[in-house]
């Protein structure tokens, strides 16, 4: 038996696996408050994702029925870029600053240009700083809040947090410092010289945690958790990663020609290459996979978020809304929107608001704006797909998955607006069985291959399948161009 977990933005995900039996046996989830603040800023009580384990960690396991000795291995995906800064008592300095966070977006630029520019970013870390990066929540925390900066002993990002609360190791591994800002993509190091542009007075060798390959483990259970959990104290917990990159293992994306898209709090576009990506844009992240290799990927700020807006100022459950969808015509009559309520990654508009276009007495309706506003988030990834060029040129599936992907119309609206086939997995919380499947991996370390896994715990949901309809993929691309049009005219982004 094999634990996945996913600490998310909304909540903690755990997933009990029988590898032998090639299937999950329980899961439960707990969630998380999100602190809001003004300029931008979202931060976490990194204490609540231990609570938010706990609970989540019994509730499966009583829900699976099984033997709590008969568990071998647990693996961690967490929400990436997360600042866990911590003091010489394992305790935060300092609330955990999120990867949706863009009060530090003048503090990215500053550091952008002190590391050259863009090119000097590619240079040095094969990819270029985003808003959201820890990089800028160092250089943040240094310059706002002094006195919490100077009690740093440890730098983690959260799926790293939750490995030390179970170990007491810190360590980290490729796949989420890629995140980072202060990490190579490259080459897989370290860049001391970046951490020193970002944070001067801290010793990377002390405060940066261990490196360790993808299948290698942070470490065993702590012999005091592992009592009050009822484990045995031998339990190996894996590198874990970040939540993009078990997600791929969770979908199955380990090889060419498949693409994973996120509708999720956020929205996600990944795909596997087996060499580093230097794309066009430089909002492609050149991160690299938590299983080898590397998962250029392109993240927007706002998908589910954005929608639950919508159907909170109309009171509507996740039913009505889904029946106002499905009520209005492709294009909403007209109504476009630029979701931007948190900022925005892809295109890089840290600081854009959101706008409600082409409004009259006519199409101003509850379905127009609810249809307007999945068109709109889903015309976001597919710009970022775009971006990714030739790796998404040339997949012929995307596996869906988040909260969005339950949804038969917006499955159905992502194979129209990007032309291709759409299926989901049966398991859609996918960070959470990738966290799993790499946990095997790594018990099972010279005995199984990632793929053999994969085959046996990745299933397709045949009943989810949406191939594009050629009428309404015609009729998107009209509406896209109008989507496209409304950037330029507002925000500049090139058509």
């Amino acid at each position: 038996m094999y634990i996945g977990v996913d600490c998310g933005t909304q909540s903690t995900k755990v997933v009990v696996v029988d590898l032998d039996g090639e299937a999950i046996l329980g899961e439960a989830s707990r969630p998380h408050r999100l602190l809001e603040g003004e300029n931008g800023c979202r931060e976490q009580h990194p204490k609540e994702w231990i609570e938010a384990f706990r609970g989540a960690f019994d509730e499966a396991v009583a829900h699976a029925g099984i033997e709590r000795r008969a568990i071998r291995a647990i693996g961690v995906s967490g929400q990436q870029h997360g600042m866990v800064a911590l003091d010489a008592e394992g305790d935060p300095v300092h609330p955990a600053k999120l990867w949706c966070d863009t009060e530090t977006a003048m503090a990215n630029a500053a550091l952008i240009e002190r590391l050259g520019g863009e090119a000097g970013c590619l240079d040095r870390l094969g990819l270029v700083l985003q808003t959201g990066y820890t990089a800028s929540k160092v250089a943040w925390l240094r310059e706002v809040h002094p006195e919490a900066y100077q009690r740093i002993e440890s730098l983690l990002l959260p799926h790293d947090y939750l490995n030390f609360w179970l170990t007491g190791e810190k360590v980290a591994e490729a796949g989420d410092a890629s995140g980072t800002g202060y990490f190579d993509t490259l080459t897989r190091h370290w860049r001391h010289d970046v951490f020193a542009e970002i944070a001067p007075e801290l010793d990377p060798e002390r405060v940066l945690p261990r490196l360790i390959d993808s299948q290698e483990p942070a470490g065993t259970l702590r012999p005091a958790l592992a009592r009050e959990l009822g484990l045995d104290e031998n339990v190996l917990v894996a590198s874990g990663g970040g939540d993009n990159m078990l997600g791929a293992i969770g979908t199955g994306n380990i090889a060419p020609g498949i693409v994973t898209m996120s509708l999720g709090t956020s929205g996600t576009v990944c795909a596997y290459s087996p060499a580093p990506v230097r794309a066009e844009s430089d909002m492609v992240a050149n991160f690299c996979a938590s299983h080898g290799g590397w998962l250029p990927l392109i993240c927007t700020m706002n998908v589910t978020s954005a929608s639950t807006l919508v159907r909170e100022l109309f009171a509507l459950d996740l039913a009505t809304f889904g029946e106002r969808l499905a009520a209005a015509p492709i294009g909403a009559e007209g109504v476009t929107v630029l979701p931007f309520f948190q900022g925005e990654r892809v295109p890089a508009l840290p600081h854009a608001s959101a706008s409600f276009l082409g409004l009259t007495s006519l199409n101003l309706t509850q379905a127009n704006l609810c249809r307007a506003v999945i068109e709109s988030a889903t015309f976001g990834l597919r710009y970022g797909l775009e971006l990714l060029g030739e790796l998404a040129e040339g997949a012929s599936q995307i596996r869906l998955i988040g909260g969005g992907a339950k949804s038969p119309v917006w499955r159905q609206m992502v194979a129209d607006i990007t032309g291709t086939q759409v299926i989901c997995p049966q398991i859609t919380d996918a960070a959470a069985l990738g966290a799993a499947l790499q946990a095997a991996w790594c018990h099972r370390r010279g005995d199984a291959t990632l793929e053999s896994l994969c085959t046996r715990l990745v299933h397709l949901d045949e009943a989810s399948l949406a191939e594009p309809d050629p009428v309404s993929v015609d009729a998107y691309a009209q509406v896209y161009g109008r989507y496209r049009q409304a950037l330029a005219a507002h925000h500049g982004v090139p058509v």
